[in-house]
């Protein structure tokens, strides 16, 4: 089935990222970055089955080649922590052919970026496992008439409330930084979002697909379920073989509560739905303000079936009502373990379990998102201490070695990458000071949150079986209701006058 995924990201060379590298990962090319010296080879990577570059009217023809346009814009960007590109990735509906996909990201790109001035760069992978997708990286700095890069911003002068310059404890006039482009804006974000849903349900519309998508979160949606969390290629490839992992734990267990929890909710739904009814149906009627015993309408029941039955063989007949009899008897004494005795008592069983139901999600829920945090934790966390002693030997390495420094970040540009990243998020994410990082509290946590979650899990199961019973038990009360409907009908049917003789 169609499904809805559109990730925003940045290449930064603050990151440990480059342009050069990201477009030469994407196309499965080898390409050379001209402003470290670093070759970026991944004409071995497989599943690039489309790549394409779409340029504004003003940009150079030359921009075209991969190497020229992203080389270009390394070298444009001077500074260390400077934003290189812009990526978004996209799921695409495998319910569309591969030409279709190929013009629906075209399209995607020419209305909402290219239109616009950027540079887009777009390649569509595709490995056979049903997960197909297209990856744009966007160039983020404008093109003049001339083709030539322009500026992404400018600073002014701060002013005060009298129209002068704000000065400075330095000396200096205080500046603020302005977008020369609404390009970083973040409503851009939702903007874009929502644009890829609606083009792609545009082009499932016209292929004939029932399937749609949708740019909304759950929450959004009215949707009480967690969504899954993002494999990403590490943790796909391990599942594949067989082996379990955090990530792969994780989306199990979201993916079984949101189906039990979807579930109990259709049952609870179709339950207060038809007592709404009976008790609308009684009022108008002007029935008792009670409903009557459950347990006579559930004995009613049985003498129905028994006669029901009479018209078959007397061993069948002794079958089924030892069956029926079984199953009144269960649902006598669930009913008077909870203590239900009449359709008003049921009514608030309904709502008492859908209240417990919801407290068990929220609570599975919450442990849920609490694991997520973890697993990234243990992942960024084991990443930082095993990669460690490569980035301090890399510290002992001074620029002035000549290639010896330069030698290391090639042999192991990908740890690098990886450290850094690592770096980054632990000390984003952890109190500042924090500078040890125990990866097995971590997984200690984790693995009690698991077992608290499958507990919960059970419990829900449980509620999921008793909303069942009663569901079960509704269905006995209709066939009840419905006899004793058509006895009245026949009792105060008029009855037909008989026809008399007439002589002539």
């Amino acid at each position: 089935m169609a499904i809805y995924h559109c990730s925003i990201k940045i290449v930064s060379r603050g990151k440990g990222k480059s342009a050069v590298a990201a477009a030469a990962y994407r196309a499965g090319e080898k390409l050379t970055n001209e402003w470290d010296g670093l070759t970026h080879d991944y004409t071995r990577k497989g599943g690039v089955v489309h790549s394409e570059i779409m340029l504004p009217p003003h940009a150079p023809p030359s921009f075209s080649d991969r190497s020229i346009l992203w080389n270009s814009v390394e070298q444009i960007e001077k500074s260390n922590n400077s934003q290189l590109a812009r990526e978004i990735e996209i799921a695409l509906p495998v319910e569309l052919s591969r030409e279709e996909q190929t013009r629906l990201v075209r399209e995607y790109c020419s209305s909402q970026f290219v239109s616009k001035g950027m540079c887009a760069d777009f390649n569509i992978h595709d490995t056979g496992n049903g997960n197909p997708h297209a990856h744009i990286l966007l160039t983020m700095r404008p093109l003049d008439e001339k083709g030539t890069w322009a500026a992404k911003s400018k600073k002014e002068y701060v002013l005060d409330e009298n129209g002068e310059r704000v000065k400075l404890p330095s000396g200096r006039y205080k500046t603020r930084k302005v977008d020369l482009m609404d390009w970083n804006r973040q409503e851009n974000a939702d903007l874009w979002r929502k644009a890829w849903a609606d083009l792609a349900n545009d082009y499932l519309e016209r292929s004939g697909s029932a399937e749609r998508i949708d740019h909304r979160s759950h929450a959004e949606r009215g949707i009480e379920e967690l969504p899954t969390v993002h494999m990403g290629v590490a943790a796909s490839q391990m599942e594949k073989k067989g082996i379990a992992t955090d990530k792969g734990e994780i989306n199990r267990m979201i993916q079984k509560t949101n189906r039990l929890m979807r579930e109990i909710r259709g049952y609870i739904d179709s339950l207060k739905e038809w007592l709404a009814e009976v008790f609308a149906a009684k009022k108008q009627l002007q029935a008792a303000p009670h409903s009557p015993d459950i347990a006579t309408l559930l004995t009613r029941y049985l003498s129905i079936e028994r006669e029901k039955s009479r018209k078959y063989s007397q061993g069948w007949q002794q079958q089924h009502t030892a069956g029926e009899l079984q199953k009144i008897s269960k649902a006598i004494v669930y009913l008077q373990s909870k203590g239900i005795a009449t359709l008003e008592d049921l009514d608030a069983a309904l709502s008492s379990v859908d209240e417990e139901a919801k407290r068990l999600n929220t609570s599975v829920v919450a442990k849920q998102k609490r694991m997520r945090t973890l697993e990234k934790f243990i992942e960024h966390g084991s990443n930082y201490n095993r990669l460690k002693p490569i980035h301090d030997e890399l510290k002992t390495l001074k620029n002035g070695w000549g290639k010896k420094r330069e030698k290391f970040e090639q042999a192991h540009e990908s740890d690098l990458i990886i450290w850094n990243a690592a770096n980054r998020f632990l000390h984003a994410n952890l109190p500042e000071g924090t500078k040890s990082f125990k990866v097995s509290e971590w997984q200690k946590e984790f693995d009690e949150l698991k077992a608290q979650s499958i507990g919960e899990y059970e419990e829900l199961k449980t509620k999921r079986s008793e909303v069942k019973e009663l569901q079960q038990i509704r269905k006995c009360i209709d066939i009840v209701e419905q006899a004793e409907q058509r006895t009245q009908e026949q009792t105060h049917q008029t009855p037909r006058r008989k026809k008399e003789d007439i002589s002539l």
